[in-house]
């Protein structure tokens, strides 16, 4: 620890964002980056804790007052080397991670001034890149064993990872025509620079990773007999929809048709005028107050949207840095202002949507009511209760954003492996990471075991 007083002295330091004006017009990533001597300062400022709650919080197991400390120091390779021990991806999480370990540290619950540790995190792994820290890794000793993964999403990519360095020959099997999953099909590129996908990528495949592109898996089964293991990592496929009267009028789109769509507009594909979805000179309407809801209003307002609500039909978060729900060093479910609502967009909460209406099959409005929560005297859920009369909300284009259903699947062979959102349901990419590691550590353990039978 360099400087043991760093956290009294020297205050937390955001690099924040590209002006609203500038951002809006473009898709580039809207976070800036502070300079060199500013990024370790706010390194210096974490207190390496006797107990560390950032490590504890975060699901990975990063170290951070270890990789802190390296960089405060100048040491940037120690910093990726410690970095690296336990998050395969650091590019990723640096930028799109909610930064559990930052509401767990212990500076905020001190003066809710936490050490940066999202922000160092990708000061650091990017420095690697620039320098040349990260090289393909040429001592691989192969043992003879393939296993085929099943989606090239995050936990996908980490169980892949892992076990090509454990000297598997692994296969990854991709239904789109990218590796990436939501990283790159969800994620706008204001947030995430699709090229820091591209460029991992390429050192998996220089490492000895086949990506196959465009496979679709049928059968599970069969490839289990063909592979020593078989990982499934798709993801949870099957937004939740909404169906009520007037789902069918042109204008209501699931959040990822629109997101996927504008990423694959991005990336040089064409798509016909009957089939583009844009927000362009529209009233817009999101349904859902989670992060896809505010992707899409970041997406829309670059799409030249006329204006944007957001509603959400549970009740509005409590306001502040503190949860009495969820006290600290647990993460606190209070209000989050995105970037995406910065740039404008009205939010309601309490909202319930009863109908879509429309013209000649197109989207006008969307009727909805407001509604209250009421404890359910027998115990469970609360009970949702009318308030106020139906109002209309004037639409062109209504967004639904309310999440994902959790996968079902049947019985699989002993060597097949489900890890990440398959598993668990949709969750952080910080938490799909860790479920690829540990899925990975099963399965050397189960081939392991059998060729020692």
């Amino acid at each position: 620890m360099g400087n043991p007083k760093a956290f009294l002295e020297i205050h937390r330091q955001e690099a924040g964002y590209r002006p609203v004006h500038d951002r809006i017009h473009d898709f580039g990533e809207v976070e800036q980056t502070l300079n060199t001597r500013e990024r370790k300062l706010q390194a210096s400022r974490c207190m390496d804790c006797g107990v560390p709650f950032c490590h504890w919080a975060c699901p990975l197991g990063n170290k951070a007052p270890e990789w802190n400390d390296a960089l405060y120091k100048g040491d940037w390779e120690l910093a990726y080397r410690l970095l690296s021990t336990t998050n395969p991806f650091p590019e990723f999480t640096g930028r799109i991670c909610p930064a559990l370990c930052e509401k767990a540290c212990v500076l905020n619950r001190y003066n809710h001034e936490p050490t940066t540790n999202r922000e160092d995190e990708a000061a650091i792994t990017e420095m690697a890149f620039q320098e040349g820290f990260i090289q393909p890794r040429q001592d691989i000793v192969r043992n003879g064993k393939s296993v085929a993964v099943i989606g090239a999403g995050p936990a996908g990519l980490a169980a892949a990872n892992d076990l090509n360095l454990k000297g598997y020959t692994v296969v990854v099997f991709e239904k789109n025509e990218a590796a990436g999953g939501l990283l790159r099909y969800g994620i706008p590129n204001f947030k995430l620079n699709k090229a820091l996908i591209d460029r991992r990528i390429r050192l998996l495949e220089a490492e000895g990773i086949e990506f196959r592109y465009g496979e679709c898996i049928e059968s599970v089964e069969l490839l289990s007999k063909e592979y020593a293991a078989v990982v499934v990592a798709t993801g949870t496929p099957t937004a939740r929809d909404l169906n009520i009267p007037g789902r069918e009028l042109k204008g209501v789109h699931l959040a990822l048709e629109l997101l996927s769509q504008q990423n694959r507009v991005l990336a040089g594909m064409e798509f016909s005028k009957a089939e583009r979805i844009t927000a362009k000179d529209k009233d817009v309407l999101v349904i859902g107050g989670g992060d896809t809801g505010s992707d899409c209003i970041g997406t829309a307002h670059r799409q030249g949207c006329k204006s944007v609500t957001q509603i959400e039909i549970m009740p509005r978060p409590v306001e502040g840095p503190d949860d009495p729900q969820s006290p600290w060093p647990n993460w606190p479910r209070t209000l989050k202002t995105t970037s995406s609502h910065e740039e404008g967009c009205t939010r309601r909460w309490n909202i319930n949507t009863l109908e879509f209406l429309g013209k000649d099959g197109k989207l006008t409005g969307v009727k909805v009511q407001e509604i209250d929560w009421q404890p359910n005297p027998e115990g469970g859920r609360p009970i949702m209760v009318e308030k106020g009369k139906p109002e209309i909300i004037k639409a062109e284009l209504v967004l639904l954003a309310m999440g994902f259903l959790k996968p079902e699947h049947p019985q699989y062979a002993k060597n097949v492996f489900v890890c990440g959102d398959a598993a668990n349901g949709a969750s952080l990419v910080v938490r799909a990471l860790s479920s690829g590691l540990q899925t990975a550590v099963l399965v050397d353990n189960y081939i392991r075991s059998t060729v020692n039978q």
